[in-house]
This record gives structure tokens, C-alpha cells and sequence, in this order.
């Protein structure tokens, strides 16, 4: 019973943690520089309103579910530490956790708030926003590459655990 709930909690982590990624990808790539590519003001209140908007019950399931899980499996990992697939899935537990939602809340977070109080049309909104664009897309291209790297373990440890 616990090898079944720890391989169907380790595919859902898996899809998670690819979802989130495409999220995450989807703004390093092109939403980002779509916004870059307009005034600035016009950028700023843009991505102002975007970080107003994700905050709901579709992302938050996806990003913070996720997190979740990976506490979860984690913890479940101790059950499977002594076979390889333990130790892979601690390892794309703590990448999702560390990596993706730790980056988040100490680097991507902390611009957002900056961005949130600024008015759009100052000289020193501008400024912010030059800088903005590159630390932020930075930060997140490493919350995507987390994410995507997660998902690869998580589906390693599926694909390791049907094989033993």
C-alpha cells in the first residue's frame, strides 16, 4: 500500500513539477521579452497586474501542491533511501523545494513586491525596470530549470521503481 501511494504521489510531483515548468519557461521566453519590448510604464503595469492575477486557485494548485507533495515524498523517500530510487527521489524533492519554491520566495518574490508599489510612469520606475527584467527573468529561468529537472527525477524514479 505504500509503495503504491509513494509511486502515485511521485507522478503527481512529476506532472507538478512540469507544469510548473512550463509556466516558468513560458515567461523567461517570451512573456518577459514581449514586455521588455513595449514603454517601459506600459511593461511595468503590465507585469504589475500579472503578479496581482497568478495568484490564483489554478497556479497555486500547480506550484504550491507541488510543494507539498515533494515535503511529502521527502519524508516518504526514507522508505526507498536504501535502493537508488530513494535517494533520486530526496534529490527531486529537495530541487522542486529548494530550487523552484525557495528561489521564488527569496529572489522572484521580493522583485514583485518592489515592482507592486512603484507608479509605472516615474523616471525611477524605469530604472526598476531595467533591472527588474534581467534579475527576474534570471531568477526565474532557474526556477524553470529546477522545475524541468525535478520532473526528469521524479519520472527517473517511476521508470526505476516499475524496472526493480
Amino acid at each position: 500500500m505504500l509503495e503504491r501511494i509513494l509511486y502515485v504521489t511521485t507522478f503527481t510531483a512529476a506532472v507538478g513539477s512540469g507544469l510548473v515548468a512550463g509556466i516558468f519557461f513560458a515567461f523567461s521566453n517570451f512573456v518577459m521579452p514581449a514586455l521588455e519590448r513595449v514603454a517601459p510604464a506600459s511593461g511595468i503595469a503590465a507585469m504589475q497586474a500579472i503578479n496581482v492575477t497568478v495568484i490564483n486557485p489554478g497556479f497555486m494548485l500547480a506550484f504550491m501542491g507541488t510543494a507539498v507533495l515533494c515535503l511529502g515524498l521527502a519524508l516518504g523517500s526514507w522508505f526507498w533511501l536504501g535502493a537508488w530510487s530513494g535517494k533520486l527521489l530526496l534529490l527531486a524533492s529537495l530541487v522542486y523545494l529548494i530550487a523552484c519554491v525557495g528561489v521564488t520566495m527569496a529572489l522572484n518574490v521580493p522583485l514583485n513586491d518592489a515592482l507592486a508599489v512603484i507608479q509605472p510612469e516615474t523616471a525611477e520606475a524605469g530604472q526598476l525596470w531595467q533591472r527588474y527584467l534581467v534579475d527576474w527573468t534570471y531568477w526565474n529561468s532557474v526556477r524553470t530549470a529546477a522545475s524541468a529537472l525535478a520532473m526528469v527525477f521524479f519520472m527517473a524514479v517511476l521508470i526505476a521503481r516499475r524496472a526493480g
